[in-house]
């Protein structure tokens, strides 16, 4: 055997050897066209897609395609769905993520990113873990605020017997218990026709997610509560996720994290742009009486620091963290 014919063999053996396959990623997420979740995840997949090509992709489903927050996190599990966007509902899967429910203990983003790095990256992210789950990154879905069709909200009194939807998670129901309102949990992709029939006389979302979802032409009045800073966790699920390669895992990880800054950048300019839009669609808008909710929240605080363990601790460390912020 001659060292030219080796090696046009070894030449023919390498060009009929099949290519590594490329390694096809899901994104589930509820946000509609227009939404933060669906900019945010479809910036996190063309980033992936263009540092990883040839070995990553990933594909991005919004508007529930692929299932609700409830469905989602369960195929994380099954390892249907790759990745998630959940948000309230991670206090369904550990009581901790209830630290986001307490009303108005996070005061802007940068007093948010204190709090990332000082509890969900220790306290929360194990109790995710614990659970099958890991977070790669702390994305946003943001303040909420109440609209209606009853009349303006300016002190939790106005909110007695009004049928407000929420999401799943124990503790916004109680909180708006608290306040009075007959909360129910129901899907984001219900939401719409509940408050066009009258099954709901009310909900609470950011401007986002009430502009994409198109709310302001079943809504009448927008009161800025900003009762709830909710986060949006980048959630894969822990078995299928640690069999994947390291190399790519930290890889992805990496730009899961970088891309918190997009996601910041772009609520704050939706945040800025939302409310005239809002106003010129006919939507009436009204300053609440912060003080009165915040006195009204109490209770959840005392309710929520008892059920779960060091919830003091975490909701004291917290408050410790907004100076400066």
């Amino acid at each position: 055997m001659n060292a030219k014919w080796l090696l046009t063999a070894v030449l023919a053996s390498a060009l009929a050897a099949p290519a590594l396959a490329e390694t096809e990623l899901k994104f589930g997420h509820v946000g509609e066209p227009g939404s933060l979740f669906e900019a945010s995840a479809n910036e996190f997949a063309k980033r992936v897609n263009a540092k990883m090509a040839g070995k990553v992709k990933v594909s991005a489903f919004g508007s529930s395609q692929l299932g609700k927050d409830e469905d989602l996190v369960k195929k994380l599990k099954l390892g249907t769905v790759d990745f998630a966007l959940p948000s309230t509902v991670m206090s369904s899967v550990a009581p901790e993520f209830g630290l986001f429910e307490m009303p108005y203990l996070v005061k802007n983003r940068d007093h948010m990113k204190k709090i990332e790095k000082e509890i969900v990256w220790t306290w929360i992210g194990a109790a995710a873990e614990a659970k099958g789950y890991r977070i790669l990154a702390v994305w946003e879905n943001g303040f909420r605020h109440i609209t209606n069709n009853r009349k303006p909200i300016v002190t939790p009194a106005d909110l007695a017997g009004v049928k407000l939807r929420v999401p799943g998670g124990q503790w916004r129901v109680r909180m708006f218990k608290g306040y009075g309102a007959n909360p129910s949990p129901m899907a984001f992709s219900e939401v719409f026709t509940a408050l066009k029939t009258g099954v709901m006389d009310a909900q609470e979302n950011p401007l986002i997610q009430i502009y994409s979802a198109k709310f302001q032409e079943v809504q009448k009045y927008l009161s800025l509560t900003s009762h709830v800073y909710t986060p949006a966790y980048v959630v894969v699920g822990k078995e299928k996720w640690d069999a994947m390669d390291k190399a790519q895992r930290d890889q992805i990880e990496a730009i899961a994290k970088e891309t918190q800054a997009f996601v910041y950048e772009q609520a704050a300019k939706f945040d800025d742009e939302l409310l005239g839009k809002l106003k010129a669609a006919g939507m009436q808008v009204n300053e609440p009486n912060r003080a009165a909710f915040v006195e009204a929240s109490k209770p959840i605080y005392e309710e929520f620091s008892k059920a779960v363990p060091r919830a003091k601790e975490m909701i004291d460390k917290a408050l410790s963290l907004a100076s400066g912020s």
